[in-house]
């Protein structure tokens, strides 16, 4: 039998197939944190990833945003201090893995140009973007998961985001993450009964949802609803804090820790602008899974 993936060491994580992987998610019932880092952004020290970070506060998954597929780059890893001096290499995604013993994942954005947007469009470099090349390449990479969702101001739509996830059940073959976190930019609902329903049927395997409280309008009901969905038809569900919320006051991310596993989330996400409040990922952890689980989570050694 698989281990659960929030009791898993570094050689039993490393040993995951994809379908492992989604059981060892399931089988913790609501106790995953996962953290996103942007990769291109400085590191707090130089010499160390944010990624490494991370995992020792507590996060068991590690998703990469700003990462481009045709040129990665992961600021911290050796030789790879700035941009300037940094030098893309297709070995660094397993070197990443080798260091922190972690799933890892990378956002993939399905840029769509005819919505109508709400704001100013942020274009992004096609190895961001999510295309057949770009989810090959993924794989190549050695990612063990995507997440097909978008940042602020990209401009993506739920069509776009269910045509990727058809995209990657062919072309990728890990675990498929899709869903808004936001708008993005874009003039439409975050989702519906429909957009998730839509979501399962193309092939995803975790649903994206906003965290409760983070997005203006979307009601714990509303939530409830969607994972139910989810549940019901196999399919997992992922709380995202992609709002800057990561940042908030240790009492805000302790609420809605336990709001969203009351409402049945099987991940719970937090953002990037985590670096400025790495200890926030300790408060996620420890409200989900207790201390226990989270002092092991953080002593475990990359060696067993």
């Amino acid at each position: 039998m698989v281990k659960r993936l929030i009791g898993a060491s570094a050689s039993e994580v490393s040993k995951m197939t994809r379908d492992d992987l989604f059981t060892s998610i399931k089988a913790s019932e609501g106790r995953v944190v996962v953290s996103e880092n942007v990769v291109i952004h400085e590191t707090v020290e130089g010499g160390i990833t944010t990624s490494e970070m991370t995992k020792a506060f507590g996060a068991d998954m590690i998703l990469l945003n700003g990462l481009d597929t045709f040129n990665p780059i992961i600021l911290g890893m050796p030789d790879q201090l700035t941009l300037a001096t940094a030098t893309p290499r297709d070995s660094i995604v397993k070197e990443l893995k080798q260091l922190i013993g972690k799933p890892v994942g990378v956002n993939l954005e399905p840029v769509d140009t005819d919505i109508e947007m709400l704001e100013a469009r942020r274009p992004i470099a096609e190895g961001r973007q999510a295309t057949k090349e770009t989810l090959i390449k993924a794989k190549e990479l050695g990612f063990d998961f995507i997440c097909l969702t978008a940042n602020p101001g990209v401009g993506t739509s739920n069509k776009a985001i269910t045509d990727a996830i058809k995209l990657a059940k062919e072309y990728f073959q890990g675990i498929i993450i899709a869903g808004k976190m936001h708008k993005a930019g874009g003039n439409e609902p975050i989702f519906t009964k429909q957009v998730i329903t839509d979501y399962i049927d193309s092939g995803a395997d975790i649903i994206l949802l906003p965290a409760v409280g983070t997005v203006w309008g979307i009601r714990r009901e509303d939530l409830e609803e969607a994972v139910d969905i989810a549940h019901e038809h196999n399919v997992l569900a992922m709380s995202a804090i992609g709002t800057s919320q990561e940042s908030s006051q240790p009492d805000v991310i302790r609420n809605m820790a336990i709001l969203n596993k009351e409402i049945g989330f099987d991940l719970q996400h937090i953002g990037d602008c985590q670096r400025n409040r790495f200890e926030n990922i300790a408060e996620l952890k420890q409200a989900i899974a207790g201390y226990r689980h989270y002092l092991a989570g953080i002593s475990r050694s990359v060696e067993r």
